[in-house]
């Protein structure tokens, strides 16, 4: 046989019987001669015979298969996330497909489409950070392909999601901040367009509020989560007549980017300017000093997420949707701590 795969097709024909008998014979079917059995099993060994999981999902209706579309693959936030959906998923059976937007509502548009033409059982999905029209998910309605959002989410009236409660754990973050002695916090925040740029911003001045402090606009900047704008809308905070004695950023990406610059003027972090990050990704423990950040429970996420889409890809009436809040935990180090770190 040449390399392409071999189908039941192929050995039916090399043996002169129809597709079924070999199908059955594959599975020991009662009214298979032993000795059919024998010959088509020994044939599917030596040809390397694999079933076409694909093939058989669809006449069964169903692929055994999740979409999962996600910003991207790099990060740790995201793989470990990835990790937790396999995880669940391959308990029961099913396997994943992983497709990168690259912050792209286009790419994620057409990532959507691909899956959906791979004949998916579900999808699971994290919005692109431009993401502004939400209107692509009509046709997860129309063609009722149950559907789970994380982290980045839309239409929760309509699908399920988790997240976590980005309100208090921003609140919690600035807080903290007030707490070790800085009293001009700014804020690097995302595009305004999705959720978890807007509820952080809400647990910022929520924060502020609740310490006393004065909201100041100027202190409030936004970026597409980028580095290399990250360090630009640092710069501008830092540019400013009067300058932040701490910055807390949407992410830990746009901290790491502003702990770069606040470096390159020389100033000393958390003596001159605390920093806090969100998600807490690997290197947060790696730059010096170690970064303060909200941790989220990445790997449950993705099993949570998955165990969601599975109750509604596997029930035999609709599922209500459900969104599932969980907990944040603020992981305290050297970036915030002015009162270990004076000298």
């Amino acid at each position: 046989m040449s390399r392409k795969r071999v189908s039941l097709k192929d050995m039916a024909n090399e043996l002169g019987v129809s597709i079924s008998t070999v199908s059955r014979a594959l599975k020991d079917h009662y009214d298979i001669s032993p000795e059919l059995i024998t010959k088509v099993k020994d044939l599917a060994k030596a040809w390397n015979y694999r079933p076409n999981p694909f093939a058989v999902g669809l006449l069964k209706h169903r692929t055994k298969t999740i979409g999962v579309i996600v910003p991207d693959i790099v990060t740790h936030f995201f793989s470990s996330i990835i990790s937790g959906i396999e995880s669940g998923a391959k308990e029961q059976g099913y396997h994943i497909i992983i497709s990168s937007s690259q912050e792209s509502h286009i790419k994620s548009r057409e990532s959507l489409q691909n899956l959906l033409d791979l004949r998916v059982d579900g999808l699971i999905v994290c919005l692109a950070q431009d993401t502004s029209d939400y209107s692509d998910f009509d046709l997860i309605q129309s063609s009722e392909v149950p559907l789970v959002f994380f982290d980045r989410v839309c239409r929760t009236t309509e699908f399920s999601s988790v997240v976590i409660d980005n309100i208090e754990a921003a609140r919690d973050l600035t807080v903290h901040l007030f707490e070790n002695g800085y009293r001009a916090i700014a804020h690097i925040a995302g595009p305004e367009n999705i959720n978890i740029s807007r509820e952080r911003i809400l647990g910022y001045k929520k924060g502020l509020k609740e310490c006393g402090l004065t909201f100041k606009p100027e202190f409030l900047v936004h970026c597409d989560l980028s580095i290399a704008q990250s360090a630009i809308v640092a710069e501008q905070l830092m540019s400013q007549p009067e300058i932040p004695d701490a910055i807390f950023g949407v992410n830990d990406t746009v901290i790491f980017s502003a702990m770069k610059v606040l470096k390159s003027k020389g100033l000393k972090v958390p003596q001159d300017v605390g920093l806090v990050g969100f998600t807490d990704e690997f290197h947060a423990t790696v730059v010096e000093p170690n970064l303060t950040a909200i941790a989220h429970p990445t790997f449950e996420i993705g099993r949570e997420a998955v165990g969601l889409l599975l109750d509604e890809i596997t029930s035999t009436i609709p599922k209500p949707v459900k969104q599932v809040v969980m907990k944040a935990k603020l992981m305290v180090r050297e970036s915030s701590n002015r009162k270990n770190n004076a000298n």
